[in-house]
Order: C-alpha cells, then structure tokens, then sequence
C-alpha cells in the first residue's frame, strides 16, 4: 500500500470514528453527567492529542486565528457535547447529533454569502432538502409533520436549540478561520481550552447526576476520547496525503453512519421516517456540495477542514 492509500484509508478512519462519537458520548454521560461526562472526554482527549500531535508554540499561531478561530471552535464543541450530553433518551440523543450535521449544508451558505465562490441553482434544493430532512427526523413516526416536529423540541429546546447552534458555530468556523489559520492546526489548544471551559461549568453549577467510575464507564470514556480526538488527527492525514475528492464525498454520509452506529450502541431503535430524514440530510447536503463544484471544478476548501 502506497502512502496515498494509506492516507486515503487513514482518512476514512476519522470518518468512522466521527460517526461513533453521538452515541459514546451519550453513553459517557450516562454515568458521568453531562457536563462532567464532557469534560473528562475532553481531557482525555486533549491528552492524547498532547502526546501523538505535533506541538506548535504558541508564537506561531496567527493572532486572527488564535482569537476567532479558538473561540468558535471551543463554542462548538460546547454546544455539540452539551446538547447530546442533556438529551432526555437515546432517541432523542441520535435526533440532536441529526440536527448538528446541518452544518455542511450551512458552510455552503456561508462559503458563498461571504467568500468569492460561485453556486449553481443546485443550492435551492440543497437546503430545502437538508431542512425537510430534519423536519422528517424530529417529526418521529409522522414524518414530514412540523406540527410534531415542534412538539418534540418543545420537550427539550436546550439540547436541539444548543445543536441548531453548533451547527451554524461550525460552518462560521470553517469559513472564518480556512485563511486565518495559515496552515497551522491548533485542535489541541483548543480541545484543551474545551476542557478548561467544561470543568469551570462543572465547578461552578455542579451535575446533579455525579460521576460514577465502573470498568464500562471508562472503556466508553476512552472510547469517546479517542473518537474525538483521533477522528482530527487522522482526517489531517487524509485531506494532506490522500484523496481529498473521495473523502470529502464520503463525509457527507456521516449523519447515516453516525445514526447506524449510535442506534446500536444505545440500543435505539429507529424507524423508517427516521433513515428517511437521515438520507434527506445527507442528499441535501451532496446537492450543495455539487452546487458549488458545478462552477469550480474544485473541493471546497472550508468542508475539507472536516467536522462531526
């Protein structure tokens, strides 16, 4: 295997492990509470990072990037492990983790609302289709029903509204920070404020639910850790040594992964409106995908930079 490959293949290997991190942070809440269950990912995390990523001193990090791109990336990654994290069931944990892979779909919108890029009509369709999609998923058995659809966020509007909004933080960020960034990486400054932000919360207002260690509880802690770490490292390897093309396209299709996998892991059952909206969202967001590939026969830049 050449290193092309291998890269290639390293960088499906994010795409897997970003598909398994709905269900194993919920799993990790379960026994360590949200907020807690959250930042003990995020130590773990920052501390595999630490020791397998190359370290970059801070000097070297542009001001615009360190400032911005720290603060929309820690602001993400806050609403995306709360929002699962306070989800009332398995079910509704899975419906949360939906709702955040709109952000492909918004980067798109972003991409051309303020960058230079061009878009064919493709993208009209793009984000009804992806918009329906999570009408589809929050409706439950009804469907395309926005009358259930409210009603079931009216049962817990923190986890779906904390989802709505990491999805919009995270296509902010890969549209902001793409030029800021100037080829640095600083995911593990950033997980490690994540982590310092998390156990301020904790410290401060406490998790009625406390923290419980078992064998399985830290199996899943590690789990999610190096899920949520590793998925970045590995997605870097794939985008700068592989083929970014084919990893690009298959990163549209984490929301049927991460929904495969999640339903398992959880044991929760999901039914066929359910997949039906997960395809919408996938489907939608190929459409602005190809939206903007129609008149730049190129990958966008800001969706390579990954996300889950």
């Amino acid at each position: 295997m050449n290193q092309y490959t291998k890269a290639t293949a390293i960088g499906f290997c994010a795409i897997l492990l970003w598909s398994s991190i709905v269900g194993l942070i919920k799993e990790v809440s379960h026994s360590f509470g949200a907020t807690g269950g959250a930042a003990l990912i995020y130590t773990v995390a920052s501390l595999f990072l630490l020791f397998t990523v190359k370290r970059i001193p801070l000097k070297k990090f542009p001001k615009k990037y360190l400032i911005y791109g720290g603060l929309l990336m820690v602001s993400y990654e806050l609403c995306l492990a709360l929002s699962i994290g306070y989800s009332q069931s398995s079910k509704q944990a899975i419906e949360v983790g939906m709702v955040n892979y709109l952000w492909p779909s918004f980067t798109m919108v972003a991409t051309i609302l303020f960058t230079k890029k061009k878009a064919s009509w493709l993208i009209v369709p793009g984000i009804i289709v992806s918009m329906l999609g999570v009408v589809v998923v929050l409706g439950g058995d009804e469907g395309l029903n926005v009358r259930e659809m409210l009603g079931n966020v009216r049962t817990n509007p923190l986890s779906y509204g904390l989802a709505f909004v990491g999805a919009i933080l995270w296509a902010a960020y890969c549209v902001i920070t793409v030029r800021m960034a100037k080829g640095v990486n600083g995911i593990t400054l950033f997980f490690i404020l994540v982590a310092v932000a998390l156990w301020i919360k904790y410290f401060i207002t406490g998790d009625p639910a406390g923290m419980h260690f078992s064998v399985s509880s830290v199996v899943y802690l590690v789990l999610a850790a190096c899920a949520m770490g590793f998925g970045y490292a590995a997605w870097n390897v794939g985008i700068l040594g592989g083929n970014v093309t084919m990893l690009t396209g298959a990163s549209y299709f984490i929301p049927v992964l991460s929904a495969a996998l999640s339903s398992l892991l959880l044991a929760a059952p999901l039914g066929f409106s359910f997949w039906q909206g997960a395809l919408m969202v996938c489907g939608g967001s190929v459409l602005c995908w190809l939206a903007t590939r129609v008149r730049a026969n190129a990958v966008p830049g800001p969706v390579s930079s990954g996300g889950h």
